[in-house]
């Protein structure tokens, strides 16, 4: 078990150092430098050769690299010259939100998919099978901004019921205003539902039809504990890799309904980066959220360990 955490982090590390190679050998490709998006076109030359000197371009590219890697180990995601403001605290001021909105959709989406899924399971073929299967379709089917304008619509324009005044831009204030944050939640976690139903009840199909059942139900235990004592948790081990490598999914919704909705989190301020051409927020939400996917798949295979017993670390 050490030696396959330890093979996974060293992996885990890899894979994160690849991305920050990436990541900046993107800052260098933008047309017409760094420098250029930060002065825009009709900068003098006098004023892109100080912002290069500046910025520590006019450096070798490996000196470069160093430098910049180095204050990614410090917490030091760059300095976005557009605002005046360390990246750092711009991007972790508008995380909290973000946190919360994905936070709370993955595990409501978690609380409503895997009953959801096993009830389809269990009553395959049903009228209940087949509403909830047109529901999944539909709801995966309609994209995110789509749906999220019509939530709005219906239930803050025409229903009276939400109303999004007051936004959010942290956690603490996605604590204390409920109703601001309901409807992107709402949004996000409908979408999710409708991918991870599918997946939980193709895991109990799966599973009801393995020789362990036949054998439990001979030895006289009751349906349920059947279900539930046996059959849950196997189905539960390929959710807990959905679940894992979804995580990008989740952060790109949750960018989409921050647009959507006006939330002040990570999605809200990327995409105005991303139409500004202001480069160093757009790349520094890149490698954060490459990061958590990375630790969401770490997370997944260390969760194999706690359902499935059979599953040995060599």
């Amino acid at each position: 078990m050490t030696a396959y955490l330890f093979r996974r982090l060293l992996q885990a590390l890899v894979t994160v150092l690849l991305v920050t190679v990436i990541s900046f050998g993107l800052m260098r490709l933008m047309p017409g430098g760094p420098v250029r998006a930060i002065l825009g076109t009709h900068a003098t030359p006098d004023n892109i050769a100080h912002l290069t000197h500046q910025m520590g371009l006019d450096r070798p590219v490996y000196v470069q690299y160093w430098n910049w890697l180095d204050g990614l180990l410090h917490g030091d995601l760059g300095f976005d010259y557009t605002q005046q403001r360390p990246v750092s605290d711009l991007l972790f001021n508008a995380l909290g939100a973000s946190a919360f909105i994905v936070g709370a959709a993955l595990l409501l989406a978690l609380l409503i998919a895997v009953p959801v899924g096993m009830i389809q399971a269990t009553r395959r073929n049903t009228l209940v099978d087949h509403a909830f299967t047109v529901f999944s379709f539909v709801a995966y089917g309609v994209p995110t901004f789509f749906l999220g304008f019509l939530i709005q619509q219906w239930f803050e324009d025409d229903l009276k019921w939400v109303s999004v005044q007051n936004q959010v831009a942290s956690f603490g204030q996605a604590l204390t205003h409920p109703e601001a944050i309901c409807l992107p939640v709402l949004t996000l976690t409908i979408t999710t539902v409708a991918g991870y139903s599918r997946y939980m009840r193709s895991g109990v199909l799966d599973q009801i039809t393995q020789e362990y059942v036949r054998t439990a139900k001979a030895k006289g235990a009751s349906r349920s504990r059947t279900l539930y004592a046996h059959v849950l948790r196997n189905a539960l081990i390929p959710m807990v890799t959905l679940v894992g490598l979804s995580m990008p999914a989740l952060v790109g919704g949750a960018l989409i309904v921050e647009y959507v909705f006006n939330i002040q989190g990570v999605g809200l301020l990327t995409t105005r980066a991303a139409l500004q051409n202001d480069y160093s927020i757009t790349l520094a939400a890149t490698l954060v959220t490459a990061v958590a996917t990375v630790i969401g798949s770490l997370l997944a295979d260390l969760g194999y360990a706690v359902l499935d017993p059979r599953v040995r670390f060599t």
